[in-house]
C-alpha cells in the first residue's frame, strides 16, 4: 500500500515547467519562420550539434548534426522545393526535467506538389536552451 501511495503521484506529474513548454514552442516555431525564409542554416540550429542526433524518416535512419543537413540540403535544393511549412501540434509533456516529447504535423505547401505528415521530436535541454535530439518524421499516406 505505501509503494502505490508513494509512487501514484510521481507517474502523474509532468516535469516540464510552463516556462519550459513555452521555450519548446518557441524554438519549433522558430524552425518553422527559418523554413520559410528559405533558411536552412538557421532551421538547423533548433537540432543539438551532434554526432549522436537522429533523424528517422522514410530512407530510415539518418545520424549526425552535419549528415541531416546535408540530407536538407540535397532534399530542398531550393525555395519552390522547400515551400511553405505550417507546424500543428498534438502533445508536448515532459519525460524528465531535461527531456521532452512534442508530437505533431506538418503541412508543406509547394507548387510541385504539398506534402503532410506527422513527426515525433525529442528535445534535450543544453544549458537553458532546448535542442531536437531525435526528429522521426513521416509523411501521410497517398503523399
Amino acid at each position: 500500500m505505501f509503494l502505490m501511495v508513494f509512487t501514484l503521484p510521481l507517474f502523474g506529474q509532468n516535469p516540464l515547467t510552463s516556462k519550459d513548454e513555452g521555450l519548446i514552442k518557441k524554438a519549433l516555431f522558430k524552425q518553422q519562420e527559418d523554413w520559410n525564409r528559405g533558411d536552412i542554416d538557421a532551421f538547423m540550429e533548433g537540432y543539438l550539434e551532434s554526432d549522436n542526433i537522429v533523424f528517422n524518416g522514410a530512407s530510415g535512419p539518418q545520424y549526425g548534426w552535419r549528415e541531416i543537413k546535408e540530407r536538407y540540403l540535397s532534399t530542398y535544393p531550393d525555395r519552390a522545393a522547400m515551400g511553405s511549412l505550417t507546424f500543428g501540434i498534438s502533445r508536448l509533456y515532459g519525460i524528465e526535467k531535461s527531456i521532452a516529447i512534442l508530437v505533431g504535423s506538418f503541412h508543406l505547401q509547394r507548387e510541385v506538389g504539398d506534402l503532410e505528415g506527422f513527426f515525433t521530436l525529442v528535445w534535450k535541454k543544453v544549458d537553458g536552451t532546448w535542442y531536437v535530439l531525435s526528429d522521426h518524421t513521416s509523411v501521410k499516406a497517398g503523399e
